[in-house]
């Protein structure tokens, strides 16, 4: 079997830094964040949005702070959500040191567009103080006058110049746990820019395609963008920007790294696109397991094919498979057939063995954790 392979993927080496508990950068597993969509002032919907994207597997969520009110809100949020939180702030530096002292775990503020140095030096202050990482981002949409005026229009040398310009103000104050981010909604720009910038920095790289669009285009988008970047070994945190539910954007991201073997996290579908041979509905199959397993944690394959041409081959690779036969479909369990089941009701009864084969998976996992404390522990 050679579903558990490693990555062929090298990454790039970086600096690591700490969001909350999450590491990003160094040996790290890519952490995926979303950012929440509700009125940060309504405190209640925020929360549970938050919730919401932890269900959904999200390391990291990014909250807007526009204003001390928002600040005022995010004091509460903070006190109810689990996971690390990113504050994203624009410009008003006191909302900054209003959301350290409030126990936010990353500032999203590029320090050149804070004002004054003494303004920079209070927030970079805070955040030694208080151990807080700082995220540059820079937009394609969003380049100043004179790099507009410099480069004509956005183009990928424009985003690094910026995004240096801002690493230039750390540096200089001596601040060097940031990531930073250039993103761009045109493909190869935000491309060729993390490129150029993964030579001039060690420090971590947070991916995206930023308003990549609705659900699928976005999907599609950011695949391609973050795909070629990341099996070039280079980003260590990532945001997929989807005019979606921001549950989807984790869904998507998590997608992504598991289809480069760089992260596991639930089920991995393998499925044929169905076709006469099929012995019975492939898709709506494949739709009812999705909904129905969609709370699953456990790194597993599970292959569903339609038929006996290709249905064996790829059950034999996975450690739950469905091959479509006569009279009666066949299950595969850890590669080897198991049993027979008919189509009557055969959804329910392949999803318990689906919960049963994730029980054990964990089970075996535990077990090998312990082990391996115990004989660090010796």
């Amino acid at each position: 079997m050679n579903k558990n392979k490693p990555s062929p993927i090298k990454r790039r080496k970086s600096r690591q830094i700490h969001v909350g508990n999450v590491p990003v950068g160094g040996d790290a597993p890519i952490s995926v964040q979303s950012m929440t969509n509700t009125e940060t002032c309504d405190v209640e919907a925020t929360v549970g949005q938050i919730a919401a994207l932890e269900a959904a597997g999200a390391d990291i969520v990014r909250v807007s702070v526009p204003s001390m009110d928002a600040a005022e809100a995010f004091k509460q949020i903070r006190a109810q959500a689990k996971l690390p939180l990113v504050a994203d702030i624009h410009f008003d530096h006191n909302i900054a040191l209003k959301v350290a002292e409030y126990g936010v775990d990353c500032l999203r503020i590029n320090p050149g567009n804070i004002g004054r140095d003494d303004k920079v030096r209070e927030v970079i202050a805070s955040a030694r103080d208080k151990g807080i990482p700082i995220r540059i981002g820079v937009n394609a949409g969003s380049i100043g006058k004179e790099l507009q005026r410099k480069y004509g229009e956005p183009t990928a040398e424009a985003l690094v110049e910026s995004a240096m310009h801002h690493v230039d103000i750390l540096d200089k104050h001596d601040y060097p746990d940031f990531k930073v981010s250039v993103k761009a909604s045109e493909i190869f720009m935000a491309v060729d820019a993390y490129r150029l910038l993964a030579k001039e920095i060690d420090q971590p790289l947070h991916l995206g395609i930023t308003e990549a669009g609705g659900f699928r285009g976005g999907t599609v988008k950011s695949s391609i963008g973050l795909g070629m970047l990341l099996y070039e070994g280079i980003g260590d945190t990532i945001r997929i920007s989807l005019a979606a539910d921001p549950v989807q954007e984790v869904k998507v991201g998590f997608d992504i790294l598991k289809s480069l073997k760089l992260r596991s996290n639930g089920i991995n579908f393998v499925a044929c696109p169905s076709c006469s041979r099929q012995n019975f509905d492939v898709i709506g199959t494949m739709n009812e397991l999705e909904q129905r397993l969609d709370d699953i944690r456990t790194p597993m394959d599970v292959a569903v094919i339609g038929c006996i041409v290709n249905g064996p081959g790829e059950a034999r690779e996975a450690d739950v498979g469905l091959t479509g036969a006569t009279p009666s479909n066949l299950i595969y369990v850890d590669g080897e057939p198991d049993h027979k089941v008919s189509n009557n009701e055969f959804v329910d009864h392949l999803e318990g063995v689906i919960r049963a084969r994730a029980a054990k998976l964990d089970e075996e996992r535990a077990e090998a954790d312990a082990k391996l404390i115990a004989r660090s522990a010796s």
